[in-house]
């Protein structure tokens, strides 16, 4: 074959190859859209089990991680992290980001498993890997921050003790430049930098929501407290199942043709029902301050308003994630629209799970619980509410949904103390534009969909 038809034929391969290339290309593109059409598509808010959903957005989160540059021999070091787990987690993210600011690996910090907000001498440590997967979280977050453990130091220099700023003259300016030098010059110079004084969660906040959102989609919780969580949600999607198989039984003998959907999983809505006596006492002084009167809500403001999510009269379980102050309150139970079976945890029958375990880890299986729900609705004004929207909106933003106003989604959210459509709760995805978690913890501005 002389030179000109090698030439040719190079030429030929080439643009085989080329073509290729794209139809691949088009079809990968036609796959997701394929897939942001489907999840957007709502009849009666079906079930995606979130194991599955999480193998996609881990291999999301591996693909999105571009930096390579957080060093491994440079660590920063921080004061135990107290109160309660959503305090704790914002704490943790606050100690993840101040690391990447610093260019250093987080050194395993020791969470709490108790909750004394006063009597600090009382709090009952849990190490970090005791809660959520240390190996898993380094695997997601690649890149973008690291977590190392105490072994893993050399000891090749002294600790370079670095005291946090308070006051009102320690303002969120002078914070961010104190950090900065200490990124550089004699300090960057030694293994450890231990930052004492304030626990994390009280530090000024320098980053945007998106980072946080990043540091929380890397907290996978450890195989033994997602395995009770697991117990709950099957629980509760049993109750479900069992109340639909007996609607259908009746249905069917109206109409032959009925389609029997008994063996699909039954959906579920969780309602975190903050009304108990402290929490009231809270936003009613709240609401003075800010002169907001979107904060406090009735247990009847709150049953009334998620009646008005549903217009379907099939059997739902609503999950009430309660203090235990309310679990001997019956009128919470009380009062639902027709087809919505209210349930708290002593009446599903799972209080046992929930009593073995310190009160980190109840709360974190009650996370996990309502996160999971096919239908979240909360207080934005709430903590626990408001982290659990933050991450069903960027789970739903891997999707590619970005907004939920003007159509239907799967996994929707719902503030119940902001009157909505239909007089039902507002729907809520969390905004994810805030230059702070600040902006998304307290208030209406943090709502968007």
């Amino acid at each position: 074959m002389d030179l000109s038809s090698k030439s040719k034929l190079s030429r030929l391969i080439g643009c085989q190859l080329t073509s290729l290339t794209y139809i691949c290309l088009a079809l990968v593109t036609m796959v997701l859209f394929l897939r942001a059409v489907l999840l957007h598509s709502f009849s009666g808010y079906g079930v995606i089990e979130w194991n599955n959903l999480d193998l996609i957005l881990s291999h999301s989160l591996l693909l999105n991680s571009h930096d390579e540059g957080i060093r491994r021999d440079k660590y920063l070091e921080v004061p135990q992290i107290v109160w309660g787990l959503n305090n704790q987690k914002i704490a943790f993210a606050r100690a993840c980001l101040t690391a990447r600011m610093l260019n250093r690996t987080l050194l395993m910090p020791s969470l709490s498993a108790s909750l004394f907000y006063k009597e600090i001498d009382r709090l009952q440590p849990i190490s970090f890997d005791k809660v959520f997967q240390f190996d898993k979280f380094n695997s997601l977050c690649k890149g973008f921050v690291q977590l190392g453990r105490y072994s893993d130091l050399k000891n090749q220099t002294g600790i370079y003790d670095l005291q946090k700023g308070s006051g009102r003259k320690w303002t969120v300016e002078r914070d961010m430049e104190h950090l900065k030098q200490s990124s550089r010059g004699h300090v960057d110079e030694h293994e450890v930098i231990r930052i004492v004084g304030k626990n994390p969660f009280l530090w000024h906040d320098h980053w945007p929501v998106e980072d946080y959102a990043r540091v929380f989609e890397c907290l996978v919780l450890v195989d033994e407290i997602s395995k009770e969580a697991d117990k709950v949600v099957s629980k509760i999607r049993q109750i479900g199942k069992k109340h639909r198989s007996k609607t259908e039984m009746i249905q069917r003998d109206f109409d032959a043709n009925t389609e029997s959907s008994s063996t699909a999983t039954a959906p579920y809505i969780a309602v975190h029902m903050r009304v108990e006596i402290d929490w009231m006492i809270h936003c009613k002084k709240l609401e003075q301050r800010s002169g907001v009167n979107q904060i406090c809500s009735s247990k009847q403001e709150i049953i009334e308003r998620v009646g008005n999510i549903v217009s379907s009269e099939s059997p739902t379980v609503v999950y009430l994630a309660v203090a235990d102050s309310l679990l001997n309150d019956s009128s919470i139970l009380s009062g639902w629209k027709k087809g919505l079976l209210p349930f708290e945890k002593k009446k599903l029958g799972v209080d046992g799970i929930y009593k073995k375990h310190p009160y980190l880890i109840q709360s974190a299986i009650d996370y996990e619980v309502c996160s999971r729900a096919d239908i979240f609705v909360g207080n934005s004004f709430s903590t626990f509410s408001s982290l659990i929207v933050l991450e069903r909106t960027q789970k739903m933003r891997r999707m590619g949904i970005t907004r939920s106003c003007d159509i239907d989604v799967r996994w929707p959210s719902y503030a119940y103390n902001i009157l909505g459509e239909s007089n039902g709760p507002q729907k809520w995805m969390t905004n994810m534009s805030g230059s702070t978690l600040q902006a998304i913890s307290y208030g209406s501005n943090a709502i968007t969909c």
